[in-house]
């Protein structure tokens, strides 16, 4: 298919969630326990405010598309409550084929258990929302200290 001619952009390559990256001396990365499923644990019949720490990929070529852009991701929670955007300044420039890997870690504060979608908007358009699902398991008092963890329970 060469010499086929690109006639839009930028284009989404990907968008997920994981718990960490690696990026080696050759400049190839690494995801590392990409996930859509976080669970919470505590003592009490409800999930207590806990900060979520993960690591946002965003993957995009440019297309022909050229120039600064706003990239905004606006998380909105279970209840449909829409939470506090994260925005960045991306440049798109070079060949079409090139373009952004946004490698961002990222804490967030849920609120509730349930599925959290975070849209991503490149200049106002939307490309895609990401779903992570957040679990909140009840454990005695005497088991384990509140924490929260990657994965998936067991269903």
């Amino acid at each position: 298919m060469s010499g086929m001619a690109v006639s839009g952009g930028p284009y989404l390559q990907a968008a997920f969630f994981c718990e960490k990256v690696l990026r080696e001396i050759d400049g190839v990365t690494s995801f590392i326990r990409v996930v859509d499923r976080w669970t919470v644990t505590g003592p009490s019949e409800t999930m207590p405010p806990t900060l979520i720490q993960n690591t946002l990929v965003v993957q995009m070529k440019s297309g022909i598309h050229r120039g600064s852009s706003q990239l905004v991701i606006t998380p909105t929670s279970p209840s449909g409550q829409m939470m506090p955007a994260l925005t960045m300044s991306v440049l798109f420039e070079g060949d079409d084929d090139r373009g952004i890997a946004l490698i961002a870690p990222m804490a967030f504060p849920a609120q509730e258990p349930g599925l959290y979608w975070f849209e991503l908007t490149v200049d106002g358009r939307s490309f895609t929302q990401l779903p992570l699902r957040i679990v909140y398991l009840r454990v005695a008092a005497t088991q384990f200290p509140s924490q929260s963890t990657p994965g998936l329970p067991s269903e």
